[in-house]
């Protein structure tokens, strides 16, 4: 038996680790959190100093047991969890759950899973820091008091099966707060101006701008005007060196941001990605506010640096965070080997890899060079001048490897609205040919929507949770039903142009789509009155400042500069006080919005919140004649629905004609608009609008499903028809019931026989439940009964 039990949070972190060390060491994982709070009541005692009542779930019974058995016969416990605030946690967890004993027991930390880093971690143990232990549980104990005491709330004022939480409440009030300033936003035009000039030689052309608009068409056509007969010259020249910096190595923050942008990963995706990566020993820990490197990792980068691209592209730089509150001392996320610019692994892993690779080996880089020569042009009829610009790149420097991206918070914009690389050779005086001059209708846009990856920097700016929060706050404001992540068709908007060219002025209208957004976060209605809600009874749990506040707290107590449970008490009386008050004295919440009156009943038109979802009403439930109802379609929002819009969502369901002897219903469920026809469901193509679509269309849509549904099964498995080896979308996939397969990477399709089936399906099946092999003779009448009825079932979820 090893002498040695070495405990990490994970058994891929394990694989690695095991081996760097000898057999005298045993490295073992636990999986996570091996207890939590009870899910009851009484999980915490507010009268007995917050006591926590803990439990091990039974999923990790085992786990305890076997780890129990080995830390007994071990002569040392090594508690290798990870090195933030919930690593520690976890290492006290440990220590409690397994009844280790405090001589016997060694805490170490590594922010990077390489033998060299492990062997120092194992040369330098300690004890388990209880302040960073007690910032965490505060934090886990606020919390839970704070969704415990506020979902029961919800349920009696608001709609039952809610729930609220104090960092995920903050993040929907931001977005709800930014869809209220894009709905008041009023678009203001002006007249852009742009001409293009050449010195003589039509090779030599380029483009300048007026540095002011015209807020009138009027204006902007009487300034082309008289340019029709106007002498353009240039007025003054300027060139001026200018440099660039590379940005500091990647915090948790700023990699979720950049792979958002670079990649399209979500946040969540990000984090499991880079977990992969640090687990297998290729980059520092991910979860980390800190742009520090360590002085190794600034001499391995230079190393690299002048070994790949010479002595010229090496500058040492050192940053320093920015972000208040900044946690324990971490570096920066980079690669452990700078000497490793690629890695094997899947898709995903390479792709993250060489992003952190190449922002972590550019932030030791020079500074990239560059010319930039302004230049002023004069109009001989206007006291206006014309700027042009040009930009020459001396020196790639940091370019070589590496250009951060901004966010796409800017609509699509015209090609006149890009730089001149170069400009062509000017001097003072020279005089230009003007090719031709436009004004082009422009509009303001409102702030734009969050992504994923531009919530998390907004929280960050406000010092609103930490590293290691982020992702959970954004999957679980999504897996509420707060928010949405989604694409928005924009809509088609008129704008004019102006056009001078030849002394001839001409003016045409065009057309652009504005507001069309992909990847945005949206609140929905419930998230929407639930913020409201807590705005008007709760307004301390959704300010931006007392949240932030509380971080600094916790980062107190990390410390030990506060008592936590101190810092409980001052805040749970108020708040407790608070949801009494609100439970015994407030108004339940009151979404309804009166629209109008039907012009066919005379009866209110109204629109609420329902029990599946925001719906429109005609009539009250006081009528004699049941009120009508009908479910809002995507993009349309309670507060925003307009009569009109609403009273169109009455003309569907409707009939569209009969095939196969059937009838064909239109009508728009939770999936969007459907046909439905003989108790089947087929979606409408994205772009069909449901009130216009035709007879002949549908049975042409209904032929077209059921033909890719054909086309889609590779083979029937002669033992169970309900197990299919079909076509999707990324490859070949088994279906056997309600259960996916994968097909194991290297297997022959013609080869899978019906027990490979089975097997995999047992495999994949959830625990403790069985997977029955169905035989074809105790299928074939329910077969039969139910072959109609199948199309249904697939088809339903994507509507």
């Amino acid at each position: 038996m090893a002498k040695n039990l070495l405990i990490v949070e994970s058994p891929a972190k394990a694989k690695t680790i095991e081996g760097y060390l000898g057999s005298d060491f045993l490295v073992k994982s636990s999986y996570g959190h091996i207890r939590d709070l009870v899910k009851t009541d009484d999980a915490i005692n507010t009268e007995k100093n917050f006591e926590q009542k803990y439990e091990v779930p039974s999923d990790k019974k085992a786990v305890v047991s076997e780890l129990k058995k080995l830390a007994k016969a071990a002569e040392t416990v090594w508690l290798a969890s990870d090195e933030d605030r919930e690593g520690e946690a976890i290492s006290w967890h440990l220590f409690e759950t397994l009844g280790l004993k405090d001589e016997s027991t060694k805490r170490i930390v590594f922010h990077e899973i390489t033998k060299p880093a492990i062997l120092k971690a194992i040369d330098n143990p300690r004890k388990i820091d209880y302040n960073l232990v007690n910032a965490q549980q505060a934090r886990r104990v606020l919390d839970r008091l704070v969704g415990f005491e506020l979902s029961p709330v919800l349920w009696k004022k608001v709609k039952p099966s809610l729930s609220a939480g104090r960092v995920q409440s903050v993040a929907v009030r931001l977005i709800v707060d930014r869809e209220r300033e894009i709905n008041k936003f009023e678009p203001e035009a002006a007249f852009k101006i742009v001409a293009f000039f050449h010195t003589g030689k039509i090779k030599d052309s380029f483009k300048a701008e007026l540095p002011q608009r015209f807020a009138t068409e009027a204006e902007a056509t009487r300034f082309l005007e008289d340019c029709k007969a106007a002498l353009f010259a240039v007025k003054h020249l300027e060139t001026k060196p200018s440099k660039r910096s590379p940005a500091a190595p990647f915090t948790t923050s700023t990699l979720q941001q950049e792979a958002s942008r670079k990649l399209g990963f979500s946040v969540a995706r990000t984090m499991q990605v880079a977990q992969r990566l640090y687990e297998s020993g290729r980059i520092t820990y991910m979860r980390t506010d800190s742009v520090n490197l360590s002085d190794t990792a600034i001499e391995a980068a230079e190393k690299e640096i002048k070994s790949a691209y010479g002595n010229q592209y090496h500058k040492v730089r050192k940053y320093k965070t920015k972000t208040s509150g900044a946690q324990e001392a971490h570096e920066a996320i980079r690669p452990t080997y700078f000497s490793e610019h690629t890695i094997e692994g899947d898709s995903a892993e390479k792709r993250l890899y060489e992003l952190i690779w190449k922002r972590a080996i550019a932030s030791q880089m020079s500074e990239a060079e560059f010319e930039r020569t302004l230049a002023k042009i004069s109009i001989s009829t206007r006291p206006e001048d014309l700027n042009a610009s040009g930009e020459v790149m001396k020196f790639d420097g940091f370019l070589k490897v590496y250009m951060e991206s901004v966010d796409d918070d800017q609509e699509t914009t015209l090609d006149e609205d890009s730089d001149n690389a170069i400009l062509p050779p000017l001097t003072v005086g020279l005089q230009l040919t003007l090719k031709n001059m436009s004004a082009t209708e422009r509009f303001t846009r409102p702030p734009a929507r969050y992504t994923e990856a531009a919530l998390v920097k907004k929280l960050e700016e406000l010092g609103i949770g930490r590293p290691s929060t982020y992702a959970p706050t954004i999957s679980t404001i999504q897996n509420r039903g707060y928010v949405v992540k989604e694409e928005r068709e924009g809509r088609s908007r008129d704008y004019r142009v102006l056009t001078l060219e030849n002394a001839e002025l001409k003016a045409v209208t065009k057309t652009e789509i504005t507001g069309a957004e992909k990847g945005k976060m949206f609140p929905t209605d419930i998230g929407i009155v639930v913020n409201d809600f807590l705005v008007e009874h709760f307004n301390g749990i959704v300010d931006f400042h007392f949240t932030a506040n509380v971080e600094k707290e916790f980062d107190d107590i990390a410390h030990g500069l506060t008592e936590w449970t101190k810092m409980l008490h001052d805040f749970y009386g108020p708040f407790h006080s608070e949801v009494e008050d609100t439970l015994e004295n407030a108004d339940r919440a009151n979404n309804e919005r009166e629209l109008g009156i039907d012009p066919v009943s005379g009866k209110p038109v109204s629109v609420r919140i329902g029990k599946f979802g925001p719906l429109v009403q005609i009539g009250s439930p006081d009528d004699e004649e049941k009120p009508r109802f009908a479910s809002l379609r995507k993009g349309q929002m309670i507060e925003t629905i307009t009569f009109e819009d609403a009273m169109e969502l009455f003309k569907l369901p409707k009939k569209v004609g009969v095939f196969e002897d059937k009838e064909m219903t239109v009508a728009i469920g939770r999936f969007g608009p459907y046909i439905r026809h003989n108790s089947a469901f087929y979606s409408l193509p994205k772009g069909v609008d449901p009130l216009d679509v035709t007879e002949e269309e549908c049975i042409q849509i209904i032929q077209e499903k059921r033909q890719k549904d054909i086309e889609k099964v590779i083979r029937v498995f002669d033992e169970n028809p309900d197990a299919q080896i079909e076509q999707g979308r990324w490859g070949p996939f088994i279906r056997f019931g309600k259960q996916n397969l994968k097909i194991p990477k290297g297997t022959e399709i013609e080869k899978i026989s019906y027990e490979d089936v089975l097997k995999w399906a047992e495999a994949d099946a959830p625990k403790g439940k069985a997977v029955k092999a169905k035989t074809a003779e105790k299928k074939t009448v329910a077969k039969k009964a139910t072959a109609k009825k199948a199309p249904a079932k697939k088809t339903t979820k994507s509507k």
